[in-house]
């Protein structure tokens, strides 16, 4: 077992006592932690989900086609939607990406950086993270972007940047804690699994830019109008000013209200603001490239086959290397998990204030969620059942 292993243990053995004794608001005493985990145990991974992530890829369908409707059957709703710009991005859209990214981020437990960074054991973790998520998987999408789009330039750039966009990680609300997803479901560890959306972070809004720059204009040598300052500033704006925001609203509201109050009721209320901006701006997007869209099926089609690729030969070969290496279940899933996901609101974003709303670039990029939330459902029974079947 590794010092971080160790930690963790000794952390959630504090943790379960405290629980057995919690009495809840009204002064009824609740179940322990411990049935509350074996009543979680009972229900399929598919039922732990929220009912806004369970049927998170229906909800993306029926934006995708509301956004189709308007831009076949009202012209006038495209050129409506284009008025006004904030960074080369129509204002509408611009509040959908900002809105869809501040709640993620103020998710993120910054206070407790210093001093879970302090771990010698977690470098390690965090090293072999970084060289996964910023060197190994950019690398692979660049590859299975020429593999299966050869001749479709637009599409595979767009297929580039989201390659690119690292995790910061899909959050929830459960019933007794804030959980991490894909994370929380297959049980992995979801302190680990925060500070990487941290680290993350912090690495794409210095790493994103250059490697674009060098994946799509100078190893593809595409001839396009991508400019370093141009997809640094789209960076800097749809991450930075969530971020910031972010971090202002976590360390104000927990000091002035508590922190109670802000992990119970505040994020509560915040959460389904991430996916509502990321259903809008579908929906605007689909919108305004109006009729289009209805000519690109085969596209989407095209576009998905890589992403299914890329998120199975990620994940399961991050799990095989971590087991071998000897993480334990709970960091190999955290780093698999972390690995295989991708920041598709920043990917969208990019792809729009370089390429224009009814570009392919920005098509493939929003057909990334579409993608991942079936992909990794079914990841998370693939991992439980293979950690089960060899007592992992």
């Amino acid at each position: 077992m590794t010092d971080l292993e160790a930690n963790k243990a000794s952390s959630l053995e504090n943790h379960h006592h405290l629980q057995e004794h919690k009495v809840s608001e009204n002064g009824t005493e609740v179940s322990d932690s411990n049935g509350a985990c074996q009543e979680d145990k009972h229900k399929s991974v598919f039922h732990q989900l929220g009912l806004l992530d369970r049927f998170l890829a229906v909800w993306i369908f029926l934006a995708m086609a509301i956004g189709i409707i308007l831009g076949n059957f009202v012209p006038s709703t495209g050129p409506a939607l284009q008025r006004g710009k904030f960074v080369g991005v129509s204002v509408p859209i611009a509040v959908g990406l900002l809105v869809m990214m501040y709640p993620i981020l103020c998710k993120v437990r910054y206070e407790t950086l210093h001093r879970t960074l302090r771990q010698k054991a977690l470098w390690v973790q965090v090293g072999f993270s970084i060289v996964v998520n910023w060197i190994v998987a950019p690398l692979f999408m660049l590859g299975l972007a020429w593999a299966f789009l050869p001749d479709e330039k637009e599409l595979r750039e767009g297929l580039i940047l989201v390659g690119i966009a690292r995790c910061i990680a899909m959050l929830t609300k459960g019933k007794k804690r804030q959980v991490l997803i894909w994370t929380g479901l297959a049980g992995g560890d979801n302190e680990y699994c925060a500070i990487l959306v941290a680290i993350n972070s912090v690495l794409q809004m210095v790493l994103f830019a250059p490697i674009a720059i060098l994946f799509i204009g100078v190893i593809s040598d595409d001839d396009i109008p991508l400019q370093y300052s141009l997809v640094a500033k789209s960076v800097g704006v749809f991450l930075g000013i969530p971020l910031g925001a972010a971090i202002v609203t976590r360390f104000g509201l927990r000091n002035l209200i508590g922190e109670k109050w802000y992990d119970q009721k505040f994020l509560v209320w915040v959460s389904p603001l991430s996916l509502i901006g990321l259903l809008f701006t579908i929906i605007v997007l689909f919108a305004s490239q109006g009729r289009q869209v209805v000519h690109q099926i085969v596209s989407v089609v095209r576009v998905a086959a890589p992403l299914i690729v890329y998120f199975a030969v990620i994940f399961l070969a991050t799990l095989v290397i971590t087991r071998r290496c000897g993480f334990g279940y709970e960091l190999s899933c955290t780093q698999s998990f972390t690995a295989a996901s991708n920041n598709f609101e920043l990917a969208i974003a990019v792809a729009i204030a370089t390429f224009g709303v009814d570009s392919n670039q920005a098509l493939a990029a929003t057909v990334g969620p579409l993608v991942e939330v079936p992909v990794l459902l079914g990841l998370v029974y693939a991992v439980k059942w293979y950690g089960k079947r060899n007592s992992w």
